[in-house]
């Protein structure tokens, strides 16, 4: 549904993309992630035919952004970081204008708000004015009139930035809602919000991709190693000698109360485990994989300590 090939796009001599391509299969939920100026902003907005590349191409549902932009535009939503709302009209007033913007038959209309009031939980709230909305009830506004035309395609650029911790996390399950009907390309900054909505991440940095692939797997190619998390009840010190014995183990480690293995990702020496902790009278209480987590992998491949929830002018 969404492809970039060879996507780049300079501001003056400030190269802010560089040659990137990636695709975004339907019904994938993708998150696009980098620090600051990384450029993801940019090419959602070459996405949404905001802004033309300076070479390359983007497809949104079969229609090139640079040469088809006004029919590519029917087919995705898009909820920017700031979210386009008027504030002195009541919900449904704006729901109603922006379901003639984008061409519905007015008869339709009518049908299209109470359909998008109930997917985005605004019952309550549909004859306020906008302006006496929270920040979280406004978001979903903004959700709202993204997916009025019933996009296949939604652009989320931030989705969550300074609402609470309750609707932020209201937000995060409308979005996965969302994912069963949508193909959705996400932005954010928090890290923890990308591990929980989405299927793959693309990571960029300064403007050229650094990764692609489901968190797992980032995880496991980056280590070149995987790790396995057993807790056993029985001596510390003698369990981890026997473990390290364990044909393929290439490490041991104790950090209370689990014992970490590594071995090669291409073996699987559970079995091997297992045996051995029973045949030494031990219990086995668990036993799991361990996973990088998002942040670990972000500062691996980046070396940026944090994000900043501000965005560059040139991204």
């Amino acid at each position: 549904m969404i492809r970039v090939e060879n996507l780049t796009k300079y501001y003056g001599e400030h190269l802010a993309v560089d040659s990137i391509s990636f695709n975004v299969k339907k019904g994938e939920i993708v998150g696009l992630l980098g620090p600051n100026g990384a450029g993801k902003t940019t090419t959602m907005r070459i996405l949404t035919g905001f802004m033309m590349p300076t070479s390359g191409d983007a497809w949104v549902a079969e229609c090139n952004m640079a040469t088809n932009s006004l029919e590519g535009r029917r087919h995705i939503g898009y909820l920017p970081e700031a979210i386009p709302l008027y504030t002195d009209v009541t919900v449904r007033s704006y729901l109603d204008f922006a379901g003639r913007l984008r061409g519905l038959d007015p008869y339709r209309i009518k049908d299209r708000i109470d359909d998008v009031v109930e997917i985005c939980h605004l019952e309550d709230y549909i004859d306020v004015l906008i302006g006496k909305l929270s920040r979280g009830f406004r978001q979903r506004v903004g959700v709202a009139q993204a997916i009025i035309h019933e996009p296949e395609v939604m652009i989320l650029d931030e989705p969550t930035l300074g609402i609470d911790p309750i609707q932020v996390t209201q937000t995060r399950r409308l979005i996965k809602e969302l994912g069963q009907e949508h193909t959705i390309l996400i932005s954010s900054h928090i890290l923890p919000e990308v591990s929980m909505v989405c299927d793959r991440v693309v990571i960029i940095h300064e403007g050229q991709i650094v990764a692609e692939d489901r968190i797992e797997n980032l995880s496991t190619i980056l280590k070149g190693s995987q790790s396995i998390r057993l807790e056993v009840r029985g001596p510390t010190s003698a369990v981890t000698r026997r473990l390290q014995r364990v044909q393929g183990i290439s490490q041991v480690r104790y950090e209370k109360p689990y014992h970490i293995v590594e071995c090669p990702v291409d073996q699987d020496p559970r079995s091997n485990l297992m045996t051995a902790i029973v045949q030494s009278g031990w219990t086995l209480l668990s036993m799991g994989t361990v996973d990088m987590s998002l942040e670990d992998i972000f500062l691996q491949l980046t070396g940026e300590e944090d994000f900043d929830d501000d965005e560059e002018l040139e991204e």
